[in-house]
């Protein structure tokens, strides 16, 4: 592809907008919060979404030790008193979610459902679309993912060891960057994200480098998809962050919608 002819750069999110991290991430979210609290309180869906509306908590093993750290002091504990050792969290999450033989991928993230197809991401090419992932999530379990589950050929990554966690968008830069290696072609950004922190960042990215358009479209993860009220509070917090749509797919960007997108910023 001639990278001066691209007519837009899509930049995706990985966790709850390419693979259901319902019954993986999350669920090794609160099997840890469970673990740390010796079973004395186990976080819901609706927990977890609460503290990712704060729009800081894009790095689950920090997320986790936060949960942890609440339940002690909702029952009259302080941080200095629980100190909580960071380190054997982030042990028992990663036991949990890549499993008790990490190279293997034999945790939860082996289950994990795919959101999108490879054909999506053909048909942007196809059609003069760069595109590329930011990604809070380990380089590890995002390479399995991309590379292995949708059979990307080595497709630009960032991922949590190569940039500050979001809302900063100093990765989603560096993704661009990669994109655009032979020149600058100004063409508008899409961020595709399912959080607060994700939406948050497209909003900074825009402060930062105002001279480009930066459009932000909200993925409604699966579980919150389960029941209209539901759906509907997620989807507002999703716009009130910086979306400027929301959408149940990823596949639901298709060339018409980017383009009526695109005509809008």
């Amino acid at each position: 592809m001639n990278k001066a002819q691209l007519t837009a750069i899509i930049i995706f999110d990985i966790d709850g907008v390419i693979r259901d991290v319902g019954n993986s991430y999350r669920r090794a979210i609160a099997d840890t919060v469970e673990e740390f609290t010796s079973g004395a309180w186990r976080p819901t869906m609706e927990d977890l979404d609460h503290l990712k509306s704060e729009g800081i908590w894009n790095n689950d093993w920090e997320a986790s030790q936060e949960l942890v750290y609440r339940y002690f002091e909702a029952n009259d504990q302080s941080r200095a008193e629980v100190a909580l050792d960071y380190q054997s969290i982030v042990e028992f999450f990663q036991s949990r979610y890549r499993g008790k033989h990490p190279k293997l991928f034999d945790g939860y993230i082996a289950n994990e459902p795919l959101l999108v197809s490879k054909d999506y991401f053909q048909l942007l090419s196809k059609n003069q679309i760069g595109w590329g992932f930011f990604s809070g999530a380990t380089k590890g379990s995002a390479e399995y993912i991309l590379e292995q589950r949708l059979q990307l050929e080595s497709p630009v990554l960032v991922a949590m060891e190569d940039a500050p966690s979001k809302p900063d968008p100093a990765g989603m830069f560096t993704a661009i960057s990669e994109i655009e290696i032979t020149t600058d072609t100004n063409a508008p950004v899409f961020y595709l994200g399912d959080t607060v922190a994700d939406m948050y960042t497209v909003v900074k990215a825009r402060e930062l480098k105002p001279k480009r358009d930066w459009i932000g479209v909200g993925i409604l993860p699966p579980h919150v998809q389960v029941s209209q009220p539901r759906r509907v509070d997620y989807t507002h917090k999703l716009l009130e962050a910086g979306a400027e749509i929301v959408l149940s797919n990823v596949e639901k960007l298709d060339l018409q919608t980017i383009d009526e997108l695109i005509a809008r910023s």
